[in-house]
């Protein structure tokens, strides 16, 4: 063996021999090991979900069936809503104590698959949703139209053949639904939302003893007042918000928490507030009572008298005959509309100072049904809706300071010299489909008028413009009358005037005065605001001639304004 090939074989020899052992504390922390990794240990997370943080898991929309078996037990944040969960498996949610919020809107979470003890462990919980948790049936050839002619056998779209006769049974099956509340939520618990469900029945500690409540949504389910106890919040002392709508509640529920700032009733079958039973919630600011049977009877002097705090009534929709009595001072905005109200009386308002918005349109108020200073004791009120009524004149010595007087669709055949004088800051007034003719319009029935920016008469019987109109107009409406012709006179001084509708009246060729469209500099147009028969003569200089139609045309320009119709939607009417 040559000289090489012996040190070749020494330097094998000595690299295959084991090292001296290392010394403790020797170790290189920072130096992986061999078949280790420098980066991190992925962190645990449920397949196809996302977590963007330690403490958070959000598997949204997967449709999962089965609740997730490795969340972390670290997780805080768990979003499971969207899917198809029918049941929430004790052992897996006893893991997550460190829970904070949990998502399960959106589900098929029965009665059955929500156990008492499901939320035992849970004692950090802050948030739970489990609205929208509706279960329902499946399509079957009775109950789904065009399928019925499928034969007495189908297949799937995985080819397994689907009898009738099962499908059939379906047809009388019950559907389980989450039809009652949880018996038991935590203590730390702040926000509770059962919204849209089949809930029929809460029981003590559901949100009772929860110091830390601020709010409950219960909306769209089937509560009646059995369903709800004595003492459903008792320990409950912070609930600002609880949403009772949509349920089949028959009064006003008692021993709510004091602490409530907003109230949700409507759409109940309440037809009465027993007395005292809201004598507590003086911290109450917004109380919604709309579409619901309330008679005069059910209420009483002190319904309201000791809220105190209170901005916001909505009794709307149901069947009172004469405002309520013991308002409050500090209630800004009262919605009476659909009732069956005949006459407002001083008296009931005289507490209600501070209101500025008042709504009572669609009553059956009449001829006597506003008194001549009815309203005077609302100084500060801003805005009065009155349309829908039988008002045959508009209402004399009305607040100074009112704004927006909203009035269409009822019987005013006149308005006189003094009519208005009442109202000098007047921005908004709409008299559309009344019975108002131009002989009992009076030339001076505006002069008081000086802040009017829009003036709505349409659908009336004026055959000629209203003289006298104030020159802060910035909108005019006048379609749908007998208008016959168009003379400058009325309109001079109208520089500010932008638009104006004049669509669906009488006014033909020559009827439209020389120098009329003189007077309106500042008319804007903006498909069809201005609504004539013929081109003419010494248009605005901001109208374009694109928007004006041929000398020939016959035909008047489109409306204006949406309709006063669409007012009811807007406010609830």
């Amino acid at each position: 063996m040559s000289l090489h090939s012996q040190r070749l074989s020494l330097l094998l020899l000595l690299l295959l021999l084991p090292g001296p052992p290392t010394a403790p504390g020797m170790e290189d922390a920072a130096f992986p090991h061999l078949g280790e990794s420098s980066q991190p240990p992925p962190r645990a997370c449920p397949p196809r979900c996302s977590c963007p943080r330690a403490d958070t898991v959000d598997c949204d929309g997967l449709d999962l069936r089965v609740f997730p078996d490795n969340i972390t037990r670290a997780a805080q944040h768990l979003s499971l809503q969207n899917n198809q969960l029918q049941e929430l498996p004790y052992n897996e949610l006893s893991r997550l104590s460190s829970l904070r919020t949990l998502n399960l809107h959106n589900n098929l979470i029965s009665s059955e698959g929500l156990p008492d003890e499901a939320f035992e462990s849970l004692t950090q919980l802050q948030h739970i949703y489990v609205a929208h948790n509706k279960v329902n049936p499946p399509l079957t050839p009775y109950s789904a139209p065009g399928l019925a002619h499928l034969g007495s056998h189908s297949t799937d779209c995985r080819g397994d053949s689907m009898g009738l006769e099962g499908d059939h049974q379906d047809q009388y099956a019950v559907f389980p639904q989450l039809s009652v509340a949880p018996q038991f939520l935590p203590r730390s618990l702040r926000v509770a939302d059962l919204a849209a469900n089949q809930v029929t029945e809460i029981f003590p500690l559901t949100f009772g003893e929860k110091p830390a409540l601020r709010s409950v949504y219960l909306h769209n389910n089937q509560l009646s007042n059995a369903g709800l106890p004595p003492d459903a919040f008792h320990g409950s002392e912070a609930v600002t918000t609880l949403s009772l709508s949509n349920n089949q509640l028959s009064y006003l529920p008692p021993s709510l928490p004091p602490s409530l700032e907003r109230l949700h009733l409507q759409n109940n079958l309440i037809s009465k507030v027993p007395r005292g039973a809201l004598s507590r919630q003086t911290h109450l600011r917004e109380l919604y009572l709309q579409h619901n049977q309330l008679t005069d009877s059910g209420l009483d002097a002190t319904t309201f008298s000791k809220l105190h705090c209170l901005e916001y009534l909505d009794l709307s929709h149901n069947h009172l005959a004469a405002v309520p009595a013991g308002l409050p001072h500090t209630l800004a905005v009262l919605h009476l509309g659909r009732n069956r109200i005949r006459q407002v009386e001083a008296a009931r308002l005289h507490r209600a100072q501070g209101l500025r918005y008042l709504l009572l349109q669609h009553n059956q108020l009449g001829t006597a049904g506003l008194p001549t200073g009815a309203l005077r004791p609302l100084r500060g009120l801003h805005t009065l809706h009155i349309y829908g009524n039988r008002l045959e004149r508009v209402p004399l010595a009305l607040p100074r300071r009112l704004r927006s007087l909203v009035l269409p669709h009822n019987r005013v055949a006149m308005l006189g010299a003094r009519d208005l004088t009442s109202t000098p800051g007047l921005a908004e007034l709409n008299l559309a489909y009344n019975r108002l003719v131009s002989a009992r319009v009076h030339h001076r029935a505006f002069r008081r008028l000086r802040a009017l920016r829009s003036l709505d008469l349409a659908g009336n019987q004026l055959t000629q413009l209203p003289p006298g109109l104030p020159t802060s107009l910035h909108t005019l409406r006048l379609q749908r009358n007998q208008l016959r012709a168009l003379e400058p006179e009325p309109l001079a001084g109208l520089d500010q005037l932008q638009e104006l509708s004049l669509a669906h009246n009488r006014l033909r060729v020559g009827d439209i005065g020389p120098g009329t469209w003189h007077e309106l500099q500042a008319l804007q147009v903006r498909g069809g605001l201005v609504s004539h028969t013929d081109y003419p003569q010494a248009a605005p200089m901001a109208l374009p001639s694109h928007c004006l139609p041929s000398s020939s045309s016959r035909r008047p320009l489109g409306n204006t304004t949406k309709s006063t119709r669409h007012r009811d939607q807007l406010w609830g009417g």
